[in-house]
């Protein structure tokens, strides 16, 4: 059976995400770590999600990696293909956003992708061009100080114009509001004066619907997981709602969660889970500087994980990232907690975790490479934007995981996670 749509990720949270969103919305799914093996057997599935990790690398290196995928997709029959970014626009005036979906674009033989990161349910709206999370602009929101790729800049149309050879556009709201037609019009119009690129507003999920149903008679679209219930509701079997499983198969085992993320939500979630189970917090610091804070952290699982869930984090407060990047480099500190916090993770499966949650989008996806896994099952959500997850054909008897991005969930959100994966 042909894909009706296929999706090609920047990070794992986000792959997470977005499956989530289109297995709500109607469309079986399957999330893959990678482009899968040609001897992995995956499932009779209506979309699959590549997770890749191209957000924050070079964007040569983020293009050659897209248009792998993108070529895999489109030998399974998928006429639209989602390059899935995140919904704070993560991203450098380097790229990887303008540049992948330029490539995208050229790749599909088309003129235009839409883009959008908006998704209302969870907070992030786009008017005039310009991002707002919970009714902040991105520039003054919390959101603006990512580690890696900080957000100083709420203006879209302007953040990916840098990033773009060909000329951006925008769709605005009244455009948007006048229906199917009239955004294809604005499309083909701004393709056109040789923009390659148009940002959408965005502000209520009807928005998101027509968007998606435009989208949907292009080759190539760029947004986050608001988009892709857009295009969801556009594709899906016209009989089905949802195609969420009902149930995974039981896993057993000890529970865990490892927090890589500095987020204000993720801190939040740490705090919280101190008054129902123990803690460890690592010092970034010493995480970077050699063995011993693992080897600290493993023998604190060793101590701990047999009488129920535990937490190992190696968050910090935004001002002690800051001091630390100062100090080792904004990429340098980044990659060398990333190994770190996947060396624990690899070291508490092998001690029989089998329900395992990770929070920060880069510590998820240096865990699962880790651990070698090549494709999730799509479970029930969790919270907004996290479903339970399964894993497919990995060497560990199967595990039950959530990836979940540092800024999602609420602050009792591992208690939750936790509970849902029994």
């Amino acid at each position: 059976m042909a894909l009706l749509l296929g999706c090609i990720a920047d990070d794992y949270t986000g792959a997470s995400d977005l499956a989530n969103t289109l297995t709500r919305n109607g469309l079986r799914t399957v999330q893959t770590i990678g482009i899968p093996d040609a001897s992995l057997p995956l499932p009779d599935v209506d979309a699959v999600v590549v997770s890749l990790k191209i957000r924050s690398v070079v964007a040569s290196e983020a293009i050659a990696a897209a248009l792998a995928a993108e070529a895999w997709i489109r030998q399974r029959g998928a006429r639209h293909v989602l390059y899935k970014i995140c919904s704070t626009f993560d991203s450098t005036d380097a790229g990887n956003i303008g540049p992948v979906t330029e490539a995208l674009v050229a790749a599909a033989g088309s003129d235009i992708a839409l883009v959008t990161p908006a998704f209302p349910e969870t907070g992030r709206t786009v008017y005039r061009g310009h991002l707002f999370v919970n009714g902040q602009p991105l520039d003054e929101s919390p959101l603006k100080d990512h580690p890696l790729n900080p957000m100083h800049d709420a203006d879209l149309v302007r953040v990916l114009q840098r990033q773009s050879k060909g000329g951006v556009g925008l769709v605005d709201l009244e455009t948007i509001a006048d229906g199917e037609a009239a955004i294809a019009a604005r499309l083909a119009a701004l393709a056109a004066e040789g923009n390659t690129a148009a940002i959408a507003d965005a502000v209520f999920e009807r928005d998101l619907v027509l968007l998606g149903s435009v989208a949907a008679r292009f080759s190539v679209s760029t947004g986050a997981s608001g988009l892709g219930l857009g295009l969801a509701r556009a594709l899906r079997p016209a009989d089905r709602a949802s195609a969420t499983a009902d149930a995974l198969a039981p896993v057993g085992g000890y529970a865990a969660v490892i927090a890589g993320s500095c987020s204000r939500a993720t801190l939040e979630q740490i705090d919280r889970a101190e008054r129902s189970m123990p803690v460890l917090r690592l010092d970034p610091e010493a995480l970077i500087d050699g063995e011993t804070e693992i080897a600290k952290a493993i023998a604190f699982a060793d101590a701990h994980v047999a009488d129920g869930p535990l937490v190992i984090a190696a968050s910090a407060p935004p001002d002690a990232v800051a001091a630390l990047q100062a100090r080792h480099g904004r990429e340098a500190s980044g990659h060398a907690i990333e190994r770190a916090t996947s060396a624990i993770a690899a070291a508490l499966v092998e001690r029989g975790v089998r329900r395992l949650v990770v929070a920060g989008g880069e510590t998820s996806g240096a865990a699962v490479d880790r651990l070698g896994i090549p494709a999730f099952l799509i479970g029930p959500e969790i919270a907004p934007g996290v479903p339970v997850l399964q894993t497919v054909g990995d060497a560990h008897g199967g595990l039950i995981m959530a990836l979940k991005s540092g800024n999602f969930g609420g602050k009792d959100f591992f208690e939750q996670a936790l509970a849902a994966m029994r």
